[in-house]
């Protein structure tokens, strides 16, 4: 896809599919690294890809962004959600759309190398 077409895409489209960008990421992670065995391997996914820890991971990886990145990371933060889950305040929900839409935003773009250096670079802390 071309940046013109990407960038038409609503912040909430792109935050839905930097989603699954972000989970295959994170279970690629976890698997390659050894860091679970099968039997926790979907409780410590799921921990690392509600919306606190992506929230966390966020923080961690804003001095780093590009300001066009920043800019759809603030999209994606900014827009309005109907339902904000109850293990999350409304902060966290915002930063966590906000790193999805960025990670879907990479991904549509082709970025593979930029959305392998920004989960890098949100790991370093994590581990």
């Amino acid at each position: 896809m071309t940046e013109k077409e990407v960038n038409a895409m609503s912040a909430l489209a792109l935050a839905h599919v930097g989603d699954g960008v972000f989970e295959l990421l994170v279970r690629t992670y976890l698997c390659t690294e050894g860091l679970c065995v099968n039997h926790n391997l979907h409780r410590e996914t799921v921990s690392r890809v509600c919306a606190p820890a992506q929230a966390a991971f966020a923080d961690r990886i804003l001095p780093l962004l590009e300001d066009r990145e920043l800019a759809v990371y603030k999209r994606g933060r900014n827009a309005h959600v109907n339902a904000i889950p109850k293990n999350a305040t409304a902060s966290q929900y915002g930063k966590a759309t906000g790193l999805e839409a960025l990670f879907g935003w990479l991904h549509l773009l082709g970025r593979q190398q930029r959305v392998a250096e920004l989960f890098a670079a949100g790991q370093k802390e994590e581990e």
